[in-house]
């Protein structure tokens, strides 16, 4: 029952933890109450996926005449089917890292983890008998759930977080979609696609309120496009549930606006799970509703780490990821460098995707940087034009003194898998100028990255 490192929650964030830790030589074991994989894993990033890209071939079935392809009879979704599909993925994922953790010699331990005091973490197996397990070192990795709004209350069948979003029984044929980010436009997505009548309300000024402006905006152009009632600078007030409809209380510029939807979807963001893992009986402090920790994760109790969504920083599953690798190479005696929070890329996998990295063009005026910008579309594309896929652009910001990437902003087809080029560029800190000259492949989409640095400096090849 001693360990060298226990680490508590197995998302994206502790199972990498665990396994890094055992790679590098710590008797290790890892702690998890429902699935392994955690949130991101079984209801986030991997099925929702699955379902966006139902929808993507969906869309290419529909559309199969732009390509000179005859469909004969009716295209429609068979929503079970795709849901199916979905969890079948993530139920194979999750059978992954179980493989995972057994290849790497993790013990793992299934039932709720609390800290028992220092060194200790007390685990209530699904039976509810407790067995203490005592560590040198504690990694909590509890990760977050479906933030609720006051006068939002989730009921788990009208008004829903994503995870009951990834599960439906069936179609609905309206929804209202609350929020914005990544999980609200990413499902409004996937519904409208599948034939839901969807709108999204925004309480700020643009979706995606993250991303540069000019993405924000142009992919508002594009939802618009497919269908989706978009309401910016609104907020739900209330919601009544009225037989199988409910009715939406939207409050906007020009007064309340009553919508009637089957199904309302919160996705206003997340709330960290720290409820009831024992940060009370350890001592551990918190920081603006987080856990506080230094650069290495280490909370202000020794021998107790945090990492994820509990902690200040993106909650992404990458940076999770990054974040538990970081903490146990320090934990092994390894000499890790901290994580830059500047240089995360961010993505939404809409139609069209969004892509980021850096600085937005408002942002870096406003740190008082002299900036070159340039930008290139993607109906300027060869391969873009050959694949059907001509919407949105890649634009870059530049440091116009000594010609330093700043960010990058894309939108289109793929640009998710585009992003991490910017990462490393940045990374490496390469100019504007070594970017324009390493030489991209044709034809890609990816040389529109080399063709937006080339017009932030003024040689521009095909614009």
């Amino acid at each position: 029952m001693n360990y060298d490192l226990i680490v508590v929650g197995s998302g994206p964030g502790g199972y990498v933890a665990a396994i890094r830790a055992s790679q590098l030589g710590l008797k290790t074991a890892i702690v998890e109450k429902a699935e392994l994989g955690g949130i991101c894993l079984n209801w986030g990033c991997i099925p929702t996926k699955s379902l966006l890209k139902s929808a993507q071939i969906l869309d290419y079935l529909k559309h199969a005449s732009d390509y000179g392809i005859l469909v004969d009879g009716s295209v429609k979704p068979d929503f079970s089917a795709i849901i199916g599909r979905s969890r079948t993925v993530a139920d194979g994922m999750s059978k992954g890292v179980q493989f995972l953790l057994k290849k790497n010699k993790i013990n793992v331990i299934l039932g709720k983890g609390t800290l028992a005091g220092s060194g200790i973490v007390s685990v209530t197996d699904p039976a509810g008998a407790e067995t203490i397990y005592e560590a040198k070192n504690i990694i909590l990795a509890t990760g977050a759930r479906s933030k609720e709004l006051p006068n939002l209350k989730q009921d788990g069948k009208k008004i829903i977080g994503y995870r009951q979003a990834l599960t439906l029984e069936k179609l609905p044929a309206s929804m209202v979609v609350v929020g914005s980010g990544a999980i609200g436009t990413e499902l409004a997505s996937f519904y409208n696609s599948m034939g839901t009548e969807v709108t999204l309300v925004e309480f700020l000024p643009e979706i995606v309120p993250l991303e540069d402006e000019e993405v924000s905006k142009a992919l508002a152009r594009s939802l618009k496009k497919a269908g989706i009632k978009i309401m910016t600078e609104s907020s739900v007030e209330s919601v009544e549930i009225n037989g199988d409809l409910c009715h939406v209380s939207i409050k906007t510029s020009k007064g309340i606006e009553v919508r009637e939807a089957e199904i309302v979807l919160s996705a206003v963001g997340i709330t960290p799970n720290l409820e009831n893992i024992g940060l009370e009986t350890a001592g551990v402090e918190l920081e603006r509703g987080k856990i506080k920790v230094d650069k290495y994760y280490r909370t202000t109790v020794p021998g107790v780490h945090a990492i994820g969504d509990i902690v200040s920083g993106q909650a992404l599953a990458h940076v999770a990821s990054a974040e538990g690798i970081i903490c146990v190479e320090k934990i092994a005696g390894l000499d890790p460098e901290p994580l830059n929070y500047n240089n995360i890329p961010g993505c939404t996998y809409t139609t069209p995707e969004v892509a980021s990295v850096g600085l937005t063009e408002k942002a870096a005026r406003e740190a008082g940087f002299e900036i070159k910008v340039g930008k290139f579309p993607f109906t300027a594309s060869g391969k873009a034009s050959a694949a059907g896929a001509k919407e949105g652009f890649v634009k870059l910001i530049f440091d116009a003194r000594h010609g330093e990437l700043l960010g990058g902003h894309l939108i289109g087809s793929n640009v998710t898998e585009m992003i991490a080029e910017l990462v490393v560029a940045r990374k490496l800190e390469i100019t504007g100028h070594e970017l324009i000259k390493s030489v991209h492949p044709h034809p890609t989409m990816s040389e529109a990255i080399m063709e937006a640095a080339a017009a932030a400096f003024g040689e521009v090849i095909h614009l």
